[in-house]
């Protein structure tokens, strides 16, 4: 599990680090980390350390103390290091080293292989003014390699927000814990690479804001059916989704469901849309509407279901039982009509998948800020809705009503940018909270295996929502170690 921690968190655990070490340890420790990647950087581009040529952007705090030490560091191996200090004062003793290592004060980025970004550090907020400004966008139109030194400068740490003018790195090195914003776009976006440098702090006991998942937590999540399995202990999942006009939502969404483990899939849909899922998917049960769909054990309701007054209907139907369900698409459509009321009486688990149009109608709220703000929003969310909230997106960010921590998937690829990628996510998510797993974990684990399929069946090259179906049984191999 990759953890993220606040700024103020990382701030204490540093200064209780500090009081038990000399002065200067840490900035030390963190510029050793730095130069070393910044070494096997340029041994890789240009293909060498001696005679490569560095530009040090510092500014007056910590973050530019600790690019101007690497910077000395680099010099004593032969590189030429340049420092531009755009404020005019720098950290003393970090100039101090650099010039003694034999490196120079410059102005221009012109001819350089390699640019460490000191301007900003962790406590950073809002974007870059002058004349930090112009200095990033000559960076980020340079065709050197950027690596920048903790964060990016004119990213917000604690919550990915960028609010003007930022360094997109290709590297961040940060130091003694992750921070947020490099897990969470647009800050992310702005990251590139992220390497952690472990400088000593102790968090064990700290609250986490941001947490991923790896491999092996995902599968640990996992259910695998035992010798005494049958379909019904496998888990039943009902699947209230598709319509005469959108046949392939009930198709996609049940397919999702059938390979994300359910023992059975019942499909409850309109004529057209039975149809189709009984030719595609001969193992799942289907009712038409207003037949009787049998017991379940989990819902997944909306995709393609449409917005009428009968899908109104169904939809509250679903959510005044006691099982968990799982809110998407049209289903989000009709709970912004129905607002709070919808939610207001449901004591059972409730997971909403919505994207940032969709979330925005929930709360009232610009879709684009949502984009620009997804810590922010999907935590408002989870809130305001009392909800499990997984906000789908660039980053897919998801939130639970009362915790502090935030789970950010690290899995996808902008292939999955397609029609009908999220029925898939649906059908998998509502498999997995039939088979017993909480809101949180169905999310985090169906987010996981959504974005390893999409990686797997694209390889580089367009796919189709129908791919991601066939290659789920391959992402689950793969995250759970049996992959032939």
């Amino acid at each position: 599990m990759r953890q993220a921690y606040r700024v103020e968190t990382v701030r204490a655990a540093e200064r209780a680090l500090m009081a038990t070490v000399p002065d200067g340890t840490l900035m030390l420790r963190a510029a050793a980390g730095l130069a070393a990647t910044c070494a096997g950087i340029l041994q890789r581009t240009p293909g060498h350390v001696y005679g490569a040529r560095v530009t040090v952007l510092a500014g007056t705090g910590d973050n530019g103390g600790d690019a101007l030490y690497a910077g000395a560091l680099l010099a004593r191996r032969g590189a030429a290091v340049t420092a531009i200090i755009p404020g005019g004062k720098a950290h003393q003793g970090g100039l101090r080293a650099l010039t003694q290592a034999g490196g120079r004060q410059g102005t221009s980025l012109d001819s350089t292989d390699l640019i460490i970004d000191g301007l900003l550090g962790i406590g950073g907020r809002g974007g870059l003014r002058e004349p930090f400004a112009a200095l990033a966008q000559q960076a980020n139109e340079s065709a050197a390699v950027t690596v920048a030194v903790d964060l990016p400068s004119g990213i917000d740490a604690d919550t990915g927000v960028v609010a003007g003018p930022a360094i997109t790195a290709d590297v961040t090195v940060t130091f003694g814990a992750l921070k947020p914003g490099l897990l969470i776009d647009p800050g992310a976006g702005h990251a590139g690479a992220v390497h952690l440098i472990d400088i000593g702090l102790d968090l064990a006991a700290a609250e986490p804001a941001a947490r991923a998942a790896q491999r092996d937590d995902i599968a640990a999540l996992l259910p695998h059916p035992g010798a005494e399995s049958d379909k019904y202990r496998r888990g039943v999942v009902g699947v209230l989704a598709g319509s005469d006009r959108y046949v392939g939502a009930a198709v996609l969404a049940s397919g999702g469901a059938i390979h994300g483990g359910a023992g059975m899939v019942r499909v409850a849909t309109s004529p057209a849309a039975a149809m189709a899922v009984r030719l595609a998917w001969p193992e799942a049960v289907v009712a038409e509407h207003g037949s009787e769909t049998g017991r379940v054990q989990a819902w997944i309701a909306g995709p393609g279901m449409g917005t009428t007054d009968d899908a109104r209907e169904r939809l509250v139907a679903v959510l005044r039982t006691e099982l968990p369900v799982l809110v998407d698409a049209d289903g989000l459509t009709l709970l912004a009509e129905l607002r709070k009321e919808g939610l207001a009486a449901r004591t059972a688990p409730t997971l909403i998948t919505p994207h940032a149009g969709e979330l925005g109608r929930l709360l009232d709220a610009d879709p684009a800020e949502i984009e620009s703000r997804r810590l922010e929003y999907a935590r408002r969310a989870a809130a305001e809705l009392n909800v499990t909230v997984l906000l789908k997106g660039s980053t897919t960010v998801i939130a639970e009503p009362g915790s502090g921590t935030v789970a950010v998937n690290p899995t996808g690829t902008p292939w999955l940018a397609t029609a009908g990628s999220g029925d898939v996510l649906s059908g998998l998510a509502g498999a997995l909270l039939a088979q017993g797993l909480t809101t949180a974990e169905a999310a985090a684990a169906a987010a996981y295996l959504h974005g390893l399929a999409g990686r797997r069946a694209a390889d580089g090259a367009p796919i189709g929502a129908s791919d991601l179906i066939k290659a789920l049984p391959d992402a689950i191999r793969a995250t759970s170690g049996t992959l032939r």
